[in-house]
């Protein structure tokens, strides 16, 4: 653990990419393969199963620091990380221990299927033996949480400098669910395995939104041009008869979507699509909120997939006869993609994007404004020469999302926030009129500068109407203009709509809140885009 807890450490207290890269390739020269393996996995996600919840985590660790339990909670609240919390309270180790990260996992994953009693005795022990920087790792282990700005593309670059192997393939190998139990390193690396070679998914290729002047980038016939669907990046792949369905997220979801599971009667054997998973039984896609109510399911009933069935609008073609094609040009990709889905069946549930044809950019600019009725976020500019390339890469793929949504809405509860802002109050729940009444609708906790949010909680502060743990009920006197980027139908919310991804624009403080808007505004914004 001692040589992971340093690399951890190493990460933890840089920014520079380049110093990032060092001390991974450093560790993975050095370190036992088992180690490497499990390295690999929780910096790409793949955590231990969580041994212990954090409220037994806090009761434990107040008991071993003979404190009290609420001194851990505001320690907590200050330092905005649980397991550096619960590392810093710890009394001294009595012991010392320097066995291997593997080891400590293998530990948790032994913890999880002890008794309550023995459970808490084993984390109790563990903590007794680490020093705080190693118990700080192992709590990061329990709880999950691995945020050192180590993206995937970073970790493969350091890999592929430890090893020679080439980035771009390591980045391929490292996709799909292979098992830091199972797999052994050599074979992860070298990528031999025909089973894991069978489902594996290609990286995914993103886009930058476009923040240039969209006539910038030249002519217009050099674009392929699609909407931005509103609903799950996904790929389909077919290899040897046996499909596979991912999302860009890394989850194996072809349970969740049998739809799909016929695909080999539709498609040649080493075909990748990559596209959109979209509720849709007619000409325009359905809500999200309708694809949410099928995200996660093992078993899907026969109701379900009529009431909310999954099609998948293919816009890329990835892979053909078992041929990697992703460095062909798009045009390319395209011609072949419109052959091979153009004239499915309505069974196969596959459907070719369509591509907006405007003849120049102005005329795209008006097209664009009708996104939402299109159920789209706006448009998609893909440039015709681009290859598939790995993560994001600038200039190639733009996405230019319709402005969001706006609203003036009332502030009437206040939470602080964690970590650098918990003596700020930063996260707000906001309300519109109903009647003369208000209606809360929306929480949003970013937006604002630091400056605006110290003045807020003193405002706060000063009109606390009640406390409901940590929530402060505020006087409704504050006005904030909220954006949001879709709104649907809810049962669950009291105001009988629901915003996705609301944020603050800005503190109207030009405005009373006698003059913020009502429900019936808000849901005339829904009426609006459907």
């Amino acid at each position: 653990m001692k040589a992971f807890s340093s690399l951890f450490t190493a990460l933890d207290e840089t920014t520079r990419t380049s110093a990032k890269i060092d001390a991974l390739s450093a560790y993975f020269m050095t370190a036992s393969d088992q180690d490497k393996l499990w390295t690999i996995a929780l910096f790409a996600g793949k955590r231990p199963k969580r041994a212990v919840s954090t409220t037994l985590l806090r009761e434990w660790a107040a008991e071993a620091a003979n404190l009290p339990l609420w001194i851990i909670e505001e320690s907590y609240a200050i330092v905005g990380d649980l397991a550096e919390t619960l590392a810093l309270v710890q009394p001294p180790p009595t012991r010392t221990n320097d066995q291997s990260l593997t080891h400590w996992i293998d530990t948790l994953r032994t913890i999880s299927l002890m008794e309550p009693d023995d459970r808490k005795r084993a984390i109790l022990s563990a903590w007794d033996q680490l020093s705080p920087q190693a118990c700080l790792v192992f709590n990061k282990l329990i709880t999950g949480g691995f945020r050192l700005g180590v993206s995937r593309k970073l970790m493969t670059r350091a890999l592929a400098k430890a090893t020679g192997e080439d980035a771009a393939a390591l980045a391929h190998r490292l996709m799909g669910n292979w098992d830091p139990m199972t797999i052994e390193f050599d074979a992860l690396i070298r990528g031999t395995g025909t089973e894991a070679a069978l489902t594996r998914p290609y990286p995914f290729c993103l886009a930058h939104g476009l923040d240039i002047d969209v006539k910038t980038l030249g002519p217009r016939q050099d674009w392929q041009v699609e909407w931005k669907w509103d609903g799950i990046r996904a790929q389909l792949i077919q290899r040897d008869g046996v499909v596979s369905l991912w999302s860009r997220g890394e989850d194996l979801i072809t349970d969740s979507f049998p739809e799909f599971s016929d695909t080999q009667d539709f498609l040649p054997d080493g075909t990748v699509l990559d596209g959109e998973l979209l509720v849709r039984d007619g000409p325009v896609p359905r809500s999200f909120a309708d694809l949410q109510k099928r995200l996660g399911r093992k078993s899907v009933t026969a109701k379900m997939r009529r009431d909310f069935p999954v099609r998948l609008i293919a816009y890329d073609l990835l892979e053909q006869s078992g041929a990697d094609l992703r460095q062909a040009p798009l045009s390319f990709r395209r011609e072949a993609l419109v052959k091979l889905v153009g004239g499915l069946p309505e069974a196969a549930a596959i459907d070719l994007a369509p591509t907006l044809d405007a003849q120049d950019w102005d005329g795209l600019a008006q097209a664009r404004t009708s996104a939402r009725k299109a159920a789209a976020e706006g448009l998609m500019i893909k440039r015709r020469s681009s290859p598939y390339a790995q993560g994001r890469k600038r200039g190639d793929w733009w996405k230019w999302k319709l402005d969001p949504m706006t609203i003036d809405a009332v502030m009437i509860y206040a939470q602080a926030g964690h970590g650098r802002r918990a003596t700020l109050y930063t996260d707000f729940t906001f309300a519109v009129w109903n009647d003369g009444a208000l209606v809360p609708f929306a929480k949003a906790y970013s937006g604002l500068k630091d400056a605006e949010f110290s003045d807020i909680t003193k405002w706060v502060r000063a009109h606390t109407r009640d406390r409901f743990g940590p929530v402060r009920q505020v006087d409704p006197d504050l006005v904030f203009e909220l954006a949001f980027e879709g709104i649907q139908p809810s049962s669950r919310h009291k105001s009988g709509v629901a915003v996705r991804f609301p944020r603050i624009l800005r503190w109207r403080q030009d405005k009373p809140a006698s003059e913020a808007n009502t429900l019936t505004e808000l849901k005339a914004l829904m009426r609006n885009t459907t």
